[in-house]
C-alpha cells in the first residue's frame, strides 16, 4: 500500500498571506526612513542611557565626574612637560600651553568617540539580544557621552588660554559651530568603527596604535607651520592639512585663540569641516545601517 504524500507548503501563498497581514522577516533590516524614525523615537533612550554611563562611569571614584576635566588636564600636563619643557620644538607657538591643550582636548573627544564606538556592539550583545531597538541607539549615546565630557573640559579650556594672555572676543562663539560639526564627525565615525567592530574583535588592541598616529599627524604637539616646510612635497603638504582631525582642532584654536598659526585659510577650514561632517556623519550612518541585521547574531 503506498503512502500517502506529504504535500509541500505554497511558500508563494504562505509570503502573500504574510505580506497581507503586515508580517516581516525576523530581524530584517528595515527600509531607511523607517529606522530613523524609529531612531527617532527612541531620542529619549538615547539620551538616558548617555546619563546613566557617564554617572555610572565615576560612581565608583572619590572625584567622581570631576575627572571629566581632570583627565584631559592630566594628559596636557604630561605633554606639556615633554614637548614645552624637556624638548625643545624650533618654530613652537607663542602660546604653547594654550595651542596644546586646545588641540590634545579636541583630539580626546575623537579619540574617545571612536575607541568607545568600537566596542558599542560587541561590548553590549546582552542588551542587544535581550531587547529590540535600532542598534544605531548604542554608538549614538556612546558620543553623546563624549560630548557631554568635551563640553565639561571647555570651561577649563577656556580657564586656559584666557590665563596664558589670550583675550575674550566675540570670535568664541565660533566654539559652537565648530564643536557641532566634530560632533556629527564623531557621530559617524562611530557608528562605521561599531559596525567593523562587531566583525573585527581583533580590532580594539591595535587602535591605540592608529589612533597615536593619528594624533602624531594632527599637529597638536607642535606648529602646523611645519607642513609647510620646503622638505615636505606639496602634494603631502596639502593631504596633511586636509586631516579632518586638524581641521576641527584648527577651528577651535581660531576661535579661541589670536596667536595660534593655522595652516589654511579661515574659509577653507570651515568649508573643510562642514564636508567631512556630512561625508562621515552621513556615511557612517548609512554603513551602519546597512549592518542593522547583523548586529548581535553569531
Amino acid at each position: 500500500m503506498a503512502e500517502p504524500a506529504i504535500a509541500e507548503p505554497d511558500v508563494g501563498s504562505s509570503a502573500a498571506l504574510a505580506a497581507r497581514h503586515g508580517l516581516t522577516v525576523a530581524g530584517a533590516r528595515p527600509g531607511l526612513l523607517r529606522y530613523t524614525r524609529q531612531l527617532w523615537a527612541y531620542r529619549h533612550f538615547i539620551v538616558a542611557y548617555a546619563n546613566a554611563k557617564v554617572a555610572s562611569s565615576y560612581s565608583s571614584t572619590a572625584l567622581g565626574r570631576l575627572w571629566q576635566v581632570l583627565t584631559p588636564l592630566t594628559n596636557a600636563a604630561v605633554y606639556f612637560l615633554i614637548f614645552g619643557l624637556i624638548v625643545d620644538s624650533p618654530g613652537r607657538p607663542t602660546n604653547f600651553i594654550g595651542y596644546l591643550c586646545t588641540g590634545l582636548f579636541v583630539f580626546i573627544f575623537t579619540q574617545t568617540a571612536v575607541s568607545s564606538g568600537l566596542q558599542a556592539i560587541a561590548g553590549n550583545l546582552g542588551l542587544i539580544r535581550a531587547l529590540h531597538f535600532p542598534r544605531a541607539s548604542l554608538p549614538l549615546s556612546l558620543t553623546l557621552v563624549q560630548l557631554q565630557n568635551i563640553i565639561a573640559s571647555m570651561a577649563v579650556l577656556a580657564a586656559i588660554v584666557l590665563l596664558t594672555g589670550e583675550p575674550l572676543s566675540f570670535e568664541w562663539l565660533l566654539v559652537v559651530p565648530a564643536l557641532l560639526l566634530q560632533s556629527i564627525f564623531n557621530a559617524g565615525l562611530a557608528l562605521a568603527m561599531a559596525r567593523i567592530g562587531a566583525r573585527m574583535r581583533d580590532l580594539k588592541q591595535i587602535m591605540p596604535f592608529i589612533l597615536r598616529t593619528w594624533m602624531y599627524g594632527s599637529a597638536v604637539l607642535y606648529s602646523v607651520a611645519l607642513f609647510d616646510s620646503p622638505e615636505i612635497p606639496d602634494a603631502v603638504s596639502a593631504l596633511l592639512k586636509a586631516n579632518p582631525l586638524l581641521i576641527y582642532i584648527e577651528l577651535m584654536r581660531h576661535s579661541l585663540m589670536e596667536t595660534a598659526p593655522l595652516g589654511s585659510p579661515v574659509w577653507l577650514l570651515w568649508t573643510l569641516g562642514l564636508g567631512w561632517a556630512l561625508l562621515v556623519g552621513v556615511g557612517g550612518y548609512l554603513f551602519f545601517w546597512r549592518g542593522e541585521q547583523e548586529y548581535g547574531r553569531g
